[in-house]
């Protein structure tokens, strides 16, 4: 098993080569310099900076852009990629690392707009001042691809995204584990990467139906599915939709875990006991 930190979190990469542990490393590392917006040079910084309504992007910029706008219509809206004035003004302006408590008061919110952005080809199509936030998609992607760049059995691990080829033992939040044969586990949740701005708690959960950190009774939320994309964008929607957040998943056929502020756990369409299996396709 090795490691090395990359796009804001530890990368954790099991079964890999030498040369298949560098060529992850350098997936992930492209990534960032692409997708990161605290990183004044990426291509994210460069397209937000456009004044235009359109512009030209690189070919793995619009494939995040496309799977950020299918996530966007599979959960109604839920996951969205325009929130980055909304994440900005609750104080999430710089690295998480470099938060600290701000007396300051947080900026208006600013609601989503994903249908507002068209794809076409490599020309982005979006209102002059709608500013896109990635992050939602771009990991669990390099995630699945970095699995991909393995020849055998393995798995690859970033934040609380984890695939696997073969079977691997996932601790869970709150405790317990649960065993993966193949597919993904993604875990979303509000329970760590909090700061204060105004007095005032936030997270970088934002609802985009308010423009605000959301209020959810969920610490986080595990979902399985046969990627690792697939089982993010199921996990951050089954969070912001809060109390709903479990038939919701049941009705997509999603296995998921619920871990509350009152260390309840509700599982739900099948998830394994905590000894259990969890194989996907």
């Amino acid at each position: 098993m090795d490691t090395f930190e990359s796009m804001g979190c530890r990368i954790v990469v099991g079964g890999a080569t030498s040369a298949e542990l560098r060529a992850v490393r350098a997936l992930f590392d492209a990534r960032d310099r692409m997708f990161s917006r605290f990183r004044s040079d990426s291509e994210l910084c460069r397209v937000n900076a456009v004044a235009a309504a359109a512009v030209l992007v690189s070919a793995p910029f619009a494939a995040a852009v496309e799977a950020a706008l299918v996530a966007a219509d599979e959960t109604d809206g839920l996951v969205d990629p325009t929130l980055l004035d909304a994440l900005e003004h609750a104080g999430y302006d710089r690295d998480f690392g470099a938060l600290a408590p701000d007396a300051r008061p947080s900026g208006p919110a600013v609601p989503g707009r994903p249908r507002a952005l068209r794809l076409a080809g490599r020309i982005l199509f979006r209102p002059p001042g709608v500013r896109l936030d990635l992050a939602g998609v771009v990991k669990a992607m390099a995630v699945d691809d970095a699995l991909g760049l393995l020849g055998g059995d393995g798995f690859v691990s970033a934040g609380g995204d984890l695939a696997a080829r073969g079977p691997l033992d996932v601790g869970l939040p709150g405790g317990g584990a649960v065993r993966l044969l193949r597919g993904g586990v993604a875990t979303s949740g509000s329970a760590r990467r909090r700061w204060r701005r105004g007095g005032v708690e936030h997270h970088h959960l934002i609802d985009p139906r308010t423009g605000r950190p959301a209020e959810s009774p969920w610490q986080q939320v595990t979902v399985s599915g046969a990627t690792c994309l697939g089982a993010d964008v199921a996990a951050k929607a089954a969070f912001l939709l809060g109390d709903g957040g479990p038939a919701w998943l049941a009705g997509h056929g999603l296995a998921g875990r619920f871990v509350s502020w009152t260390e309840e756990i509700v599982a739900v369409a099948g998830w394994p006991s905590e000894t259990g299996v969890a194989a996907c396709t």
